[in-house]
This record gives C-alpha cells, sequence and structure tokens, in this order.
C-alpha cells in the first residue's frame, strides 16, 4: 500500500500517524487520543470497490472471536454477491488482519464487527464514543471526519481522514488520562448520490454485556 497524501501531515494534536499495521498501538502513550495508519489503497482496488452496486456491499453487526472473522467476511461477501476477484480476497484479509491485530492490541477476547453501507447522514452530529475504544476504516467514499472540542461546540477545523486509512480512537471509557476533547462524526453525505463503505470494529470483554 502507498503512503496516504498531504492531508495526513497536518493531523490534529494527539493523534498519532503512523506507517504499519502494529504502529496503531501507538493509541496506548500518554496523550494520544487516537491514531491513524497512513495508507492510501490501491488504485486497482479502489476502482474495484467503487464500481460495485450498493447492493454488493457487504453489510453486518456480528460479535466473534477474532479467528472467526475471517469465514465470517468470506460468507457476508457470499451473500452480498461479490465475485471471486484478487480485489475481493484482499478485502477480506485486510479485515482479518486489522481485527486480529486490533483485538491483541485491545487484549480483547470478542470484537464486535459492523460493515455499513452508508448514503444518508448517519451519526452526522461530534461525539465522543461512549466505548473503551474503537477502530473505524472507511474503503468507500468520504473518511470520518474529527476534531477538538473543548467547549461542547463543534470543532474550529475539521480534518478528514483518507478513505483507506484506519483510525483507532479512544471512548469515554478508556481508563487512563483526561478526555482530550477529540470527537468524530460520519462526513454529512445525504443527497450526494455517494455510498460509503465503513468497518467498525469495538473491543468486547465481557461476552454477556453484548446483550
Amino acid at each position: 500500500m502507498k503512503l496516504a497524501p498531504a492531508e495526513l501531515r497536518n493531523a490534529s494534536v494527539g493523534v498519532g500517524v503512523v506507517d504499519t499495521l502494529d504502529g496503531l498501538a501507538k493509541i496506548e502513550m500518554p496523550g494520544c487520543a487516537a491514531t491513524i495508519w497512513r495508507r492510501q489503497l490501491s488504485s486497482e482496488f479502489q476502482a474495484w470497490v467503487d464500481a460495485l452496486d450498493p447492493s454488493q456491499l457487504p453489510t453486518a453487526r456480528l460479535v466473534l472471536r477474532p479467528g472467526a472473522i475471517p469465514s465470517a467476511i468470506k460468507h457476508l461477501c457470499d451473500i452480498a454477491g461479490m465475485e471471486d476477484t484478487a480485489e475481493r480476497r484482499w478485502f477480506e484479509s485486510d479485515i482479518s488482519d486489522m481485527a486480529a491485530q486490533f483485538a491483541k492490541m485491545m487484549r480483547a477476547p470478542y470484537l464486535r464487527l459492523r460493515l455499513d453501507a452508508i448514503n444518508t447522514n448517519a451519526c452526522r452530529k461530534f461525539h465522543i464514543d461512549a466505548i473503551y475504544a474503537r477502530l473505524i476504516c472507511t474503503y468507500r467514499g468520504t473518511g470520518t471526519q474529527y476534531g477538538i472540542s473543548t467547549d461542547g461546540k463543534d470543532p474550529k477545523r475539521v480534518f478528514t481522514v483518507p478513505t483507506g486509512a484506519p483510525m483507532v480512537m479512544r471512548g469515554t471509557h478508556w481508563p487512563q488520562d483526561p478526555p482530550a476533547g477529540l470527537v468524530h462524526r460520519s462526513p454529512p453525505i445525504a443527497g450526494t448520490g455517494e455510498t460509503r463503505l465503513v468497518l467498525v470494529l469495538d473491543p468486547v470483554f465481557d461476552i454477556e454485556e453484548t446483550d
């Protein structure tokens, strides 16, 4: 994968920018409210996923052990009617690799996996999630937007995570450090004709709490 373009050179204060998947573990460093893996998806994959009909984008909300995610993703792609191409196989492998690394980072026995095909203004208000931490990766469409807010208002400067660049963020249940004021939202896209494909992973420490 290529490095993402210049928009990450001026990432917000408190956001670490890393060049490898395991570098996302920098989220545990003091004062680091989020980390972004600075990568750019291949032009072949981007053209493939952008050309898919929205009905062929896999969607799901599941809680799984990390080891079960590869077969689950393959099944979801089958259900969506995705052809068995090199790009699809890379997509399945990428989600599986990120899930394994994220679960290891979080020391979580389970992950909540969400795949969403979004064409509305979902989660359009800036917020902090009431969770321990979250990984978000947008494979198609505009990436997650974020900024710093210390007064409860929208950030004065809004940053957009590049498509294909995974971001790990602390939630309000993160046990270390005071809140950094990092807020995020889904980009407002209603009426544009855009359909985003977004992966969300949350650590789950107690399976009974998912009910």
